[in-house]
């Protein structure tokens, strides 16, 4: 069946929004993959620094790109509740590995019953409201997952080169995190890609209308 004509404008001005969060979500990733610092501090740092950044995209960009979705003001919240977590984890670096457990997991809970709901609600009505599903998901398991991350795990082991190393529940919730993002990062670039070039095959696929003076010309 081929797609609907609103689908299309949907489409088009949806695309840019999951490309515009992919974008904070991959630094999160790569930031994290790439650092040897795994600590409670660090993860509060980069953490708050993609909070306030995402929360800011998903705001703008709901109130830019989705004023037809029927969920724009869950977006805008969500947004919000991104930058007070990103805020909180940046005001209070200190705060140690049970801090950072109580902002990561309130945060995926919180954000991830909004979107999950957004794309219930408009499910049938919204082109992204799968999407909105699947990503909500995704965070809310992130959410149970941090939960269930005992704070005091804390494990010695020695690595390949003969050194003493240690694994503790900080770095399993940095590493975790970084993977969250990665995840997020390219479900949401595949998500808006998608979307553009759902956009591009009805442009191609409707029929070019004959210009007057070929009509007339015909006629």
């Amino acid at each position: 069946m081929a797609p609907q004509p609103h689908n299309a404008a949907q489409r088009a001005a949806y695309w840019p929004v999951p490309i515009a969060r992919a974008i904070p979500a991959a630094a999160l990733g790569l930031v994290i993959t790439f650092s040897a610092d795994h600590s409670a501090r660090f993860g509060l740092i980069v953490f708050g620094a993609f909070g306030i950044v995402s929360g800011l995209v998903i705001a703008a960009t709901a109130a830019l790109r989705l004023a037809g979705s029927g969920a724009r003001s869950f977006f805008i919240a969500q947004g919000a509740v991104t930058v007070a977590a990103g805020v909180l984890a940046l005001v209070a670096t200190g705060g140690g590995v049970q801090y950072l457990f109580l902002i990561v997991t309130v945060f995926a809970a919180i954000t991830g019953f909004l979107e999950l709901y957004s794309g219930l609600r408009t499910r049938g009505r919204f082109v992204a409201s799968g999407d909105w599903v699947a990503t909500g998901v995704l965070t809310a398991v992130a959410a149970i997952v941090f939960v269930l991350i005992p704070p005091g795990f804390r494990q010695t082991f020695t690595g390949p080169d003969g050194v003493p190393r240690v694994l503790d529940s900080a770095v399993v919730a940095v590493g975790l995190l970084g993977a969250y993002g990665a995840i997020i990062a390219v479900y949401l670039l595949i998500a808006g890609l998608s979307a553009k070039w759902g956009t591009q095959a009805v442009s191609a696929a409707e029929p070019v209308q004959p210009s007057e003076a070929e009509r007339e010309t015909s006629a």
